[in-house]
C-alpha cells in the first residue's frame, strides 16, 4: 500500500490576528508631567518671597518719604523757619606794631570784634556750640597774615533776641617778609586794611523742651576795609559744608 504523505504547516507572519477572535479595545493613558527635582521647586519659593519682600519694603519707603514730606510742611507752614542774622558790628586794633630786627619784621597785634547775631523767628530758639574765631587780612600773593584766634562758649539765644559776641584775639611775634609789613603799616595808617573774620561753629533749632541735632557751620564775615567799618555793618555769610552758601 503507498502511504499519503502530510503537506507542511503554513508559519503565521509577525503581526498576524486571527479574524475570528473577538477584538479588545484598550485605553491610552494620559501622559505623566515630568517629576521636577527638589531644588527647581526651591527656587520657585525664593523668587515667591524675594518679590514679596522687595513689594514691602518699596511700600515701606514711599510711606516713609510721604510721611516726612507732609510732617516737614506743616513744621513750615506753623513754625515758618528763618536762618539767623550775623552782621560784623565793629573792628578795631588795640595793638598794631611792625618791628624790625636784624633777623627779619615782627607783627604784634592785639584786635576787638563784636559780631551781632540775630533770630528772626518767634516761635523757634537756636542753640549754638562752643565756636572757634580767626582773624586774618590777606597780603600780596593770596597769603593770609594770622591776627590771631580765640574760643567763644556756647549759647541758647531766644526769640527775636539780638546778641552781640565780644571777641578778643592777638599774635606776638609773627615773622612777614618786608614787602607785607610795609603793606600792612600803610593799609594801616589809611585805614584801607581789610580784614576777615571767621566764627567755626554749630547750629541747632530748639522748640519747646526739644532740640534739633545741630550742623556744622562757618561764618565768614570777611574783607571789609577799616574805613568801611566805621560807618556799616557789613552781612556775614552763612557756609556749610564748606561750599554751601546758606545767604
Amino acid at each position: 500500500m503507498a502511504t499519503q504523505s502530510g503537506k507542511p504547516i503554513l508559519q503565521k507572519p509577525p503581526g498576524y490576528r486571527d479574524p475570528t477572535l473577538p477584538v479588545h479595545s484598550t485605553t491610552k493613558l494620559p501622559p505623566r508631567r515630568p517629576i521636577l527635582p527638589r531644588s527647581l521647586k526651591q527656587k520657585k519659593k525664593r523668587r515667591s518671597c524675594c518679590r514679596i519682600c522687595y513689594c514691602f519694603c518699596f511700600v515701606f519707603v514711599l510711606i516713609l518719604i510721604l510721611v516726612i514730606s507732609i510732617s516737614t510742611l506743616v513744621f513750615y507752614l506753623w513754625f515758618d523757619p528763618k536762618l539767623p542774622v550775623f552782621h560784623l558790628q565793629s573792628f578795631s586794633f588795640r595793638r598794631f606794631n611792625v618791628t624790625v630786627k636784624p633777623d627779619g619784621n615782627y607783627l604784634n597785634v592785639q584786635t576787638l570784634t563784636r559780631v551781632e547775631v540775630r533770630n528772626p523767628n518767634g516761635k523757634l530758639t537756636y542753640d549754638y556750640g562752643n565756636s572757634k574765631v580767626e582773624i586774618s587780612t590777606t597780603a600780596d600773593g593770596g597769603d593770609e597774615i594770622d591776627f590771631g584766634s580765640t574760643k567763644v562758649p556756647g549759647f541758647t539765644q531766644a526769640k527775636k533776641n539780638v546778641t552781640s559776641l565780644k571777641i578778643e584775639t592777638k599774635s606776638t611775634d609773627q615773622l612777614i617778609d618786608q614787602v607785607a609789613a610795609a603793606k600792612l603799616k600803610r593799609e594801616h595808617n589809611n585805614k584801607n586794611l581789610k580784614v576777615k573774620v571767621v566764627v567755626h561753629s554749630s547750629v541747632g533749632l530748639g522748640v519747646g523742651g526739644w532740640k534739633m541735632r545741630p550742623v556744622g557751620v562757618n561764618v565768614i564775615c570777611g574783607d571789609m576795609t577799616l574805613k568801611s567799618l566805621d560807618s556799616a555793618m557789613p552781612k556775614c555769610t552763612i557756609n556749610i559744608f564748606k561750599w554751601i552758601n546758606l545767604n
